[in-house]
């Protein structure tokens, strides 16, 4: 465990707005002309052009009748405009709420519906959903396009640029909502996750700070966007409670882009996930030829278990190290980590500052070293509630404790290995099978990309144990290929823990935040 002192919240001041913190904090430091943001596009802010815009956009909601509590549906491209946007409403008192910009129009109906948006701020190339949507929504009064506006909808750019540069902040509390972020879930409807002012000064303190070493002169990019709440914390929050900065990324982090954005901006720390390390990887010579990861002092990837094949492989091709991590939508970022020096592969590593943790059974006992259980997550940043869904919130956050719904064990050394959500756990033949297990001894063979692992019950309503496998490029699928994989668990793992089927695949079925939908291979559906 770290001997890092945990950071309280109690140490804000009664009266305490984060945007404040946020943005004020660095003008009052003398950081007023530092660089914060920077666009693959082209953009480049300061932070006192930061605070401006954000005040523009906070007066600009204020100047439509929006209320303190008001919530504000985000549909935003990574860019300028969100951050603004983002820290302007939580200035003025509203809920900024952002959401994934990859869904339907039908979705964004439910979700201007279920958070009670009356304003919602768009992206041109998204507008055109919220259009479809946009007759009877009892609750939205305005569509802000960032872009071109059409009949009855307000350009942002013209309702920010009439408003002032400055703005009085809201006389907010610690305990205040903030933001809402909705689960992405791998199955259902998402839920709003409801967060407060302190949580993310409670991220910086405990993570970002001790466990990153994060400070002024770091520069982070993160491939996760700023909608998931992996990515605010990297490419937002993170950078500027330090006094950072930050480049953002628009469009899709595709390996060429992604390699093109680390050699022309030089970021310091770079956030993945386990699937774009997978495609960088996996990406030709030719995209490789002038990419240049020397700037680049810590590789962070959290989302899904990090396989330890790829942590080598990544480490042979840049000379980086990737810390892998766990954390979640509720509990706002990562509360378990590996750490600069202390890697342990194939793990998510140790408990982060400010957090404690428990690995408990079906009786709710908890259980000793090597042994799989639930795990209950403690610290101050998990989430008020989940909006509207009170019983769904008496399930899931149990006094000062959150099941995550998590499977893991604890090692002797008190590394947590995670085995997978508790409803992708496998009993075969009486004995519990690990997912994750299975998928990293599966990983390890060169022939690999990656790789998902679930359970399909046969005629006889017996579990058998099944992996989707996507190949490497220039790998022929074979039978003698596919035994050769289970030969390769086989010589890794128990014998009841090999697959019975390995079936190829040209990718898996992911969320937008890449996690592998699991229920969609199980149902036929890779």
């Amino acid at each position: 465990m770290s001997s890092v002192r945990a950071w309280s919240a109690s140490e804000l001041p009664a009266r305490y707005n984060v945007a404040v913190d946020l943005l004020d904090g660095n003008l009052e430091a003398g950081r007023g002309g530092r660089v914060a943001i920077r666009t693959f596009e082209g953009a480049q802010l300061t932070y006192a052009e930061v605070a401006a815009a954000a005040a523009r956009a906070g007066n600009a909601l204020r100047g439509l009748g929006l209320e303190i509590e008001n919530r504000v549906l985000m549909a935003v491209l990574d860019g300028p405009e969100f951050v603004a946007t983002f820290l302007g409403a939580i200035r003025m008192g509203a809920i900024p709420v952002p959401v994934n910009t990859n869904l339907t129009a039908d979705d964004y109906a439910f979700l201007l519906d279920d958070s009670r948006a009356r304003a919602a701020v768009v992206s041109a190339p998204l507008a055109d959903r919220f259009r479809q949507v946009r007759d009877g929504r009892r609750y939205l009064r305005h569509l802000i396009v960032v872009g071109e506006a059409g009949p009855g909808e307000l350009s942002y750019e013209e309702i920010t640029s009439a408003a002032p540069d400055t703005l009085e902040p809201a006389d907010t509390c610690p305990d205040d909502m903030c933001f809402w972020l909705y689960s992405s879930g791998t199955t259902g409807m998402p839920k709003g996750v409801v967060h407060l002012q302190h949580d993310i000064r409670y991220c910086i303190e405990n993570y970002a700070r001790p466990v990153l070493g994060l400070g002024e002169t770091d520069v982070t990019f993160s491939v996760a966007k700023l909608y998931f709440a992996y990515g605010l914390g990297n490419a937002l929050y993170f950078p500027f409670g330090v006094g950072g900065s930050s480049v953002l990324l628009a469009g899709p982090p595709v390996p060429a882009t992604v390699l093109d954005l680390v050699r022309r901006f030089r970021p310091t720390v770079y956030f993945g996930v386990p699937t774009s390390y997978a495609g960088l990887l996996a990406a030709g010579e030719d995209l490789w030829a002038g990419a240049d990861f020397s700037s680049v002092r810590a590789c962070v990837s959290a989302g899904e278990p990090l396989a330890g094949s790829i942590l080598e492989r990544w480490r042979a091709r840049t000379g980086t190290v990737i810390l892998d991590g766990i954390g979640s939508t509720e509990i706002c970022h990562i509360f378990i980590s590996n750490r600069l020096g202390d890697v342990r592969p194939d793990s998510s590593g140790r408990v982060v500052p400010g957090y404690e943790v428990r690995i408990v059974d079906e009786q709710g006992r908890e259980v000793g070293p090597g042994e799989i259980g639930r795990l209950l997550v403690k610290g101050d940043s998990i989430c008020a509630f989940y909006w509207n869904r009170h019983e769904r919130t008496r399930q899931t956050i149990i006094g000062e404790w959150i099941d995550t719904g998590d499977q893991y064990l604890r090692d002797a050394d008190g590394y947590y290995h995670y085995q997978g959500r508790s409803d992708d756990m496998m009993k075969v033949s009486g004995m519990w099978v690990s997912p994750s297990e299975v998928e990293a001894a599966i990983n390890t063979h060169e022939a690999v990309l990656e790789c998902a692992v679930v359970g399909m019950a046969d005629e006889r309503r017996l579990v058998r144990t099944t992996a989707f496998v996507v190949l490497q490029p220039g790998r022929e699928r074979s039978p003698g290929l596919a035994e050769e994989l289970r030969e390769h668990v086989r010589g890794r793992l128990a014998h009841f823990k090999c697959p019975h089927e390995i079936r190829f695949v040209n990718d898996l079925p992911k969320t937008a935040t890449g996690k592998i939908q699991r229920y969609r291979l199980r149902s036929g559906g890779g």
